[in-house]
């Protein structure tokens, strides 16, 4: 039987990414907070955004889920070598620390922290826990996801 964790997966665990860089826009967060239907001014109104203790305009918290290396995603999720073709979300989890704000360059890492595998209705699948982390222009951590995927 084929192995389901390959060489490849098992090498690919603990080893972080280049980094991938963002440049926040006004209106992109504004794109995004049209998008998912939020009407805080403080992702919107500058003249509102500035009395705060913001002073500009933040992104709304899932906002990080709009700054992925597609690519990345492409090579190391989809394209990587699996017996196991399908692939499902099982879920995210955010971690913020820090508001994203409109100008802010945002760089982004990734990392296959775990693969394991498990039987399931479907038969074997495997887990893939991905964790990414966004950094600031500063090199402050503002953000952590991680991502369990599923391959069936």
């Amino acid at each position: 039987m084929e192995e389901i964790i390959t060489e490849e997966i098992k090498k690919r665990i603990g080893v972080e990414s280049e980094p991938v860089y963002f440049d926040v826009e006004k209106g992109h967060i504004r794109r995004f907070a049209d998008a998912i239907g939020d009407p805080n001014p403080l992702y919107r109104d500058e003249k509102y955004a500035r009395k705060t203790k913001y002073g500009t305009i933040i992104a709304p918290p899932t906002f990080v889920t709009a700054l992925t290396d597609r690519e990345w995603a492409r090579q190391n999720i989809f394209e990587v070598e699996c017996p196991l073709k399908r692939v499902l979300n099982g879920g995210n989890e955010i971690e913020l620390y820090e508001p994203i704000r409109a100008g802010d360059r945002i760089s982004v890492t990734y990392k296959l922290v775990d693969a394991t595998v498990r039987e399931g209705k479907v038969g074997k699948m495997l887990f893939l826990i991905y964790e990414a982390y966004y950094r600031n222009q500063f090199g402050d951590l503002v953000a952590k996801v991680r991502n369990t995927l599923i391959r069936y």
